[in-house]
């Protein structure tokens, strides 16, 4: 009975169900619910943040990846993925697990120095493709599709022949406004570069965002003191991200595809 309920609402909290078994008759403990629910495998986790999903989301998602499910590998292979992300000086990008004594979780290698506001952040812009990590580089201002644009025309092109992309390479990038502005997309028909059709509020299916992920934990082993310092470490360890890594997370691009589709649409595993 615990179970099924848990299955229905797993929102539910421990006290819920103490209250609720109690007005069915049935007397328990916290401690009981907890252990009878871990031996059916739950346990009490943190909910995972996600993209709001609209019906109209989910049927793009779920037509974009049974469109491309049959894609054979080169077809990804031959794609320049892009995104942007926010890096912070300190915070929840730095955190980290430390071995200590005990007694010892004040002593200045057992912690993480923090500011007020987070010390401060940079933006970046970065591709990579099976081939490797193209460019990397910090936005300083506010991005507005004009800007988009330039970053675009110095960044893009390089890095397509650095990576030595194959004639007819596809270009990702996802559907903020800034991007998808009519006078970008202009642009893009102008400079005769092909797109990857892209659904709306799908970060499951862009492989940057675990390279992005990658950079994060590489940067934070390294404990940049300041934004200077940020920005440096940041263009060093992403110039060391192994092409092997970014060839397989595009070697396993089919596996995102099946996991959309069996999870119905909806936001999965990255």
């Amino acid at each position: 009975m615990i179970t099924r309920m848990v299955s229905k609402n797993p929102r539910t909290t421990r006290g819920d169900l103490v209250n609720d078994l109690q007005r069915a008759g049935t007397k328990v403990t916290e401690a009981t619910i907890s252990n009878t629910l871990r031996r059916q495998g739950l346990k009490s986790c943190s909910s995972r943040r996600v993209p709001l999903l609209k019906p109209v989301h989910v049927q793009a998602r779920l037509k974009f990846a049974r469109g491309h499910l049959d894609d054979p590998e080169e077809d990804w292979e031959n794609v320049i993925w892009s995104d942007e992300t926010k890096i912070e000086l300190f915070g929840k990008n730095s955190t980290r697990r430390v071995w200590r004594r005990k007694n010892a979780e004040l002593h200045p290698k057992n912690t993480i120095p923090t500011v007020k506001h987070g010390g401060g952040n940079i933006m970046l812009w970065g591709c990579f493709s099976a081939k490797g990590p193209g460019r990397l580089i910090r936005v300083k201002e506010r991005m507005n599709g004009a800007m988009y644009r330039e970053i675009l025309s110095e960044n893009l092109l390089p890095s397509a022949r650095a990576l030595k992309m194959k004639r007819g390479w596809v270009f990702q990038y996802d559907n903020d406004p800034k991007h998808t502005a009519r006078a970008t997309k202009e642009w893009l028909r102008k400079k005769h570069f092909k797109v990857l059709e892209w659904p709306s509020q799908s970060p499951d299916l862009n492989p940057i965002e675990n390279l992005w992920r990658e950079l994060k934990v590489r940067v934070a082993q390294r404990q940049p003191q300041n934004i200077t310092a940020l920005e440096e470490i940041c263009m060093e360890e992403w110039a060391k991200i192994p092409a092997t890594v970014c060839g397989n997370l595009v070697k396993t691009y089919r596996k995102r595809l099946t996991s959309v589709i069996a999870n119905k649409g909806y936001i999965t595993k990255y």
